[in-house]
């Protein structure tokens, strides 16, 4: 199954809760943290929802 590699790169101070939730849920919390995820399309879908305050690394 292929994975994405995801690093925050945008504060979610003064962003909107649901984005904010959105970070939670994938693991992100903190500047410069990067997790790893399957590729489903719930996860492409929250990428989406934060697109400016993530990065995909390869």
């Amino acid at each position: 199954m292929a994975t994405i590699k995801l690093k925050q790169t945008g504060s979610p101070i003064r962003r909107p809760e649901s984005q904010r939730k959105v970070l939670i849920g994938l693991g992100l919390n903190k500047m410069n943290r990067i997790v790893e995820h399957t590729d489903t399309p719930e996860i492409r879908g929250m990428l989406q929802k934060v697109r400016h305050m993530v990065t995909v690394i390869d």
